[in-house]
């Protein structure tokens, strides 16, 4: 029976933490686990920053490699090793692997683990909370303007007040697009306008 190829994640949260933590620690284990399940360790990625987005380049290289099919299985420390983004961030990733068709088991919490016969139910599961939570925050958002509306706060951009005659009365006077623009502050499209308006 072929061996399943097993990529490693692991993450150590801050600068400061790395002297306390250093991500070997984890890789240890996850490399021992790995070959407790006859997985064959292909690559292992390691991050060394915040955990946002823009600091976890390792993180990023590994979802590209799992589009591709390049591994079958993710094994990461836990939840909170493979990102602390947030709820929604952290299950449309798990999401995103499903969808790849890669598998994925923490470390530490053995009840994420799509490996299992409770498999496609977790990652069902894991889809429908990330749904859930987008609407609930859809909501909260959507609640939020209503508020602000109510108590009679302005929403958006502030509408662009044109006053055409001018506009009209620099092109009469030869000016360009560009030269009526820049003596009234208005972009190139917005004097187009303006003079097509005219007619």
């Amino acid at each position: 029976m072929k061996k399943l190829r097993c990529v490693l994640y692991a993450r150590v949260s801050t600068r400061k933490e790395r002297g306390l933590q250093n991500p070997e620690n984890q890789l240890r284990q996850l490399r021992e686990f790995a070959a407790s399940q006859n997985w064959e360790a292909t690559a292992e990625y390691i991050d060394h920053e915040s955990g946002s987005k823009a600091d976890r380049p390792a993180f990023l290289h590994m979802m590209e490699a799992a589009s591709k099919r390049q591994f079958d299985v993710l094994l990461f420390w836990s939840v909170d090793r493979f990102s602390r983004e947030g709820i929604v961030p952290v299950l449309t990733n798990l999401k995103r692997l499903t969808g790849y068709g890669v598998k994925y088991r923490s470390f530490q919490e053995p009840f994420i683990d799509t490996m299992g016969e409770f498999g496609d139910l977790l990652a069902a599961f894991v889809a429908k909370i990330a749904e859930l939570e987008r609407k609930r925050i859809r909501a909260r958002i959507h609640a939020g303007l209503e508020r602000a509306r109510a108590q009679g706060h302005v929403l958006g951009r502030k509408r662009l007040v044109v006053d055409r005659s001018k506009v009209w009365t620099l092109k009469d006077s030869g000016k360009s697009i560009r030269e009526i623009g820049e003596a009234l502050g208005l972009s190139h499209g917005t004097v187009q306008r303006a003079i097509e308006a005219r007619g």
